[in-house]
């Protein structure tokens, strides 16, 4: 029996490579975000404000990188389990942190969660590809 298990993690330098990717983007599209990534523990790695970005969406962009990492699958995915399942919708969303709308994605190596990236600023849609576009830059996946 193992005691202990190895686990991976996003890089530091590759955690602000995908927040400055995921800002660019938003910038093409015209709208001013802000962008976290987490390690596969959902803690805080990389965080970029672009001056004018909503202030609520600081808290709300970090949050849906945790949401993303916690569970392994985009944030986006969330409301249909939640239409499907009462149960869950009913306990689930008392959950602090927890970000039930498109924005964030889960950060795979390969099969590994290594971390989660979240944007929040633009629309659930615009927020979600500027996180797979700065997933996109560091050669990472959304899925395993």
């Amino acid at each position: 029996m193992h005691a202990t298990y190895t686990h991976s993690s996003v890089t530091a330098e590759a955690a602000h490579a995908a927040v400055a990717a995921a800002v660019a983007h938003a910038g093409s599209l015209g709208i001013r975000v802000n962008a976290a990534v987490t390690d596969e523990a959902g803690v805080l790695m990389a965080f970029l404000r672009v001056p004018g970005a909503f202030l609520h969406a600081v808290d709300i962009a970090i949050d849906k990188a945790y949401t993303a990492a916690s569970f392994g699958f985009a944030t986006e995915r969330w409301m249909s389990i939640l239409e499907s399942d009462p149960a869950v919708r009913a306990g689930i969303v008392q959950r602090p942190r927890l970000v039930v709308f498109g924005g964030g994605v889960p950060i795979y190596a390969g099969p590994q969660l290594v971390g989660g990236i979240g944007v929040s600023g633009g629309s659930a849609e615009q927020d979600a590809a500027c996180a797979r576009a700065g997933l996109a830059a560091i050669g990472l996946s959304d899925a395993p």
